[in-house]
């Protein structure tokens, strides 16, 4: 069983990073870090088959909830990820309730589900988490996926609803960004929350800075995604290199 549920149901909020890159190295540093999950991401990230088994399990030694994105809302794709040892999937763009009975259904073994039955690293050795439920997360973002957000809210079996704040700018119009902004963006995002609200949902949501986290978990996000693996390096190397070049400037 994902270690992030039973944390949802005391009414904790999970604070995690997100990976794009193969390199299960860096998915450990940012579990040891202390994240509560690491991302491990496949729908825009370079993670191959290979690296992703790697990646989870330096992410669950590093003593993070290792999840998976997927590339999109398909049967084989959530089975493998979490065959290969996810405590969970994000699954992206779900838009109403149809997909996100899809989405459960391929976490769930029969009778419950449609998922197959090939638990390559979550049996034996003392794991016993053969037919332990996975969380599932859908992806809320698209303006199609507000419009049927009290349904998709209402679907058994789906354990958190997460916000992509750059996707749902761009379906409403509006230029991409995270977090939250004034605006079309901003009335969605509320819009999911009271859904969330209503349906006692765990939201989650994406964030690209500090500012944004804490005015995130003050709107009642619990799943707050706080930094990418590019985005932390390009950050780093970016105020390393400027402090470089301003001591060694001629006049400095």
């Amino acid at each position: 069983m994902s270690t992030l549920i039973p944390a949802w149901s005391e009414g904790a909020t999970t604070l995690g990073s997100w990976t794009t890159l193969n390199t299960p190295v860096v998915a450990e540093s940012l579990a040891l870090i202390g994240h509560d999950y690491v991302c491990l991401d496949q729908q825009h990230g370079i993670l191959d088959d290979s690296s992703l088994v790697a990646s989870v399990i330096a992410v669950a030694a590093g003593g993070a909830a290792p999840l998976v994105r997927v590339a999109a809302n398909e049967p084989s794709l959530i089975s493998k990820a979490l065959d290969s040892g996810a405590e969970g999937v994000i699954v992206p763009l779900v838009n109403d309730g149809a997909e996100a009975e899809r989405a459960v259904r391929s976490c769930r073994y029969p009778p419950r589900g449609d998922r197959s039955i090939g638990p390559i690293r979550t049996a034996g050795g003392g794991r016993n988490r053969t037919f332990a439920d996975a969380a599932c997360i859908v992806m809320a973002e698209s303006a199609s996926a507000v419009d049927h957000i009290d349904e998709i809210c209402s679907v058994p079996g789906v354990d958190a609803v997460y916000v992509g704040p750059a996707d749902l700018s761009a379906s409403l119009g509006c230029p991409p960004a995270l977090g939250v902004v004034p605006g079309p963006q901003a009335e969605a995002i509320e819009k999911i929350l009271a859904a969330c609200a209503r349906h006692d949902m765990v939201a989650g949501i994406h964030c690209g800075t500090t500012e944004q986290v804490v005015e995130c978990a003050r709107m009642g996000f619990r799943m707050i995604t706080v930094s990418t693996d590019t985005q932390l390096l390009a950050t780093a190397a970016a105020v390393r290199l400027g402090e470089v070049r301003s001591a060694l400037a001629p006049n400095s």
